[in-house]
């Protein structure tokens, strides 16, 4: 089965796409979709260990797609929030993963489209149940 051959073809044109590594990206995207975060709480949403997160912040920071405040709560932490470049970074992304992906689908006959639809629709459900 080659299923990860579309997915790495995917992470390969973000990758080229944003500069980042697919590590950043993903951070990137959840510092936008859940922020603004600790990078302890960043760390524990990509499930992995704070000195990694420390290294990815920086990154995205010298980029300029992220921008530290002080944390209210704790003061010798802070909060990371993505800052208008880093949004569009993330929407150029996503318009070229949109155009990969059309392309792709564009090959599959109209069969293959509804398995692919009901898919999805399993997929939202799971998700649903998951958040409860």
């Amino acid at each position: 089965m080659r299923s990860s051959a579309p997915s790495r073809a995917l992470r390969q044109e973000a990758a080229a796409e944003t500069g980042l590594s697919p590590s950043a990206t993903a951070a990137l995207a959840t510092i936008n979709r859940s922020g603004p975060l600790t990078p302890s709480e960043l760390a524990e949403l990509e499930r992995v260990k704070r000195p990694s997160m420390t290294r990815t912040l920086g990154c995205l920071e010298r980029e300029g797609l992220i921008e530290r405040t002080p944390a209210p709560a704790d003061g010798r932490s802070f909060l990371v929030a993505v800052n208008e470049a880093g949004r569009e970074r993330l929407a150029r992304l996503r318009r070229r993963k949109s155009a990969y992906l059309a392309r792709r689908l564009r090959r599959l006959d109209p069969d293959e489209v509804e398995t692919l639809a009901h898919a999805a629709e399993l997929l939202e459900r799971i998700r649903e149940d998951e958040q409860g």
